[in-house]
């Protein structure tokens, strides 16, 4: 059996005045998942443990099979390691967001 596993990282929201009280995905056009919502199995996970910070990191740490609480070091470490950059136990990892 094969899966797919569609993950809504992000997709929380609050209702806004202007699209009538709905959030962006209640009122956004979604064909591709209203298509696939019948033959498709919801759920409710909690991929984020008591105590640490609700980002999507850790969330997808959780999802992957990883428990952040024992492999979590930060953000930097996941990012170096997504474009092949080899860390020691000794190096030291620094991210930023460019505005």
């Amino acid at each position: 059996m094969k899966y797919v596993v569609i993950l809504g990282d992000g997709m929380a929201d609050t209702p806004v005045a202007q699209l009538d009280g709905k959030t962006p995905l209640a009122y956004a056009d979604t064909p591709n998942m209203d298509a696939l919502a019948p033959f498709s199995e919801v759920g409710l996970a909690k991929t984020v443990p008591c105590g640490m910070s609700p980002g999507s990191d850790v969330a997808n740490l959780s999802v992957m099979g990883y428990d952040p609480l024992v492999c979590y070091t930060g953000r930097s470490p996941l990012e170096a390691a997504s474009i092949g950059i080899k860390m020691a136990d000794t190096d030291v990892c620094l991210r930023c967001n460019l505005v």
